[in-house]
C-alpha cells in the first residue's frame, strides 16, 4: 500500500494527496493498493509544481488503529514539526496520531532511495 506526499510550496508543510487536494494530516490521505493508480497519482502531482514540491510515493503499513508510513522519516514528517514537544500535528491526539506514534518499520523508505538514485 502507498500514499503520496510532498511539501506545500508556500510554507513547506508536509502534505498528503487526498482526492484532488493536498491535506496536512496523514489520516486524511488517499491510500493506494494498486501500483498503477499510485503511479498515475504521482505523475499528476508532478504537474502541480506551483502547489507542491517534490511529490513522491511512500510505503504504508497497518498500525494500531489505522495505517502509518513504513519509514521512520515519513512518520516524523507526518507528526511534525519536531522543534518542540508542544508543537506539531502530534498535539492533535486521537487514534490517527496514536497509529503514527506506535508504528514500527524500516529506517529508510525504499521508494525514496530509488528516487534519489534516479536524480
Amino acid at each position: 500500500m502507498k500514499a503520496l506526499t510532498g511539501n506545500r510550496l508556500d510554507d513547506g508543510e508536509a502534505v498528503f494527496a487526498s482526492g484532488d487536494r493536498w491535506v496536512p494530516r496523514f489520516a486524511d490521505a488517499d491510500l493506494f493498493e494498486d501500483d498503477q493508480a499510485a503511479l498515475a497519482a504521482e505523475a499528476h502531482a508532478k504537474t502541480e509544481l506551483t502547489v507542491v514540491v517534490d511529490p513522491y510515493l511512500i510505503d504504508v503499513i497497518p498500525s494500531d488503529n489505522g495505517y502509518a508510513p513504513l519509514s521512520f522519516r515519513e512518520r516524523v514528517r507526518a507528526l511534525g514539526p519536531t522543534n518542540k514537544p508542544e508543537h506539531g500535528k502530534k498535539t492533535e491526539g486521537g487514534e490517527a496520531i496514536e497509529a503514527l506514534l506506535h508504528a514500527h518499520g524500516a529506517a529508510r523508505s525504499k521508494g525514496r532511495i530509488e528516487l534519489i538514485r534516479r536524480k
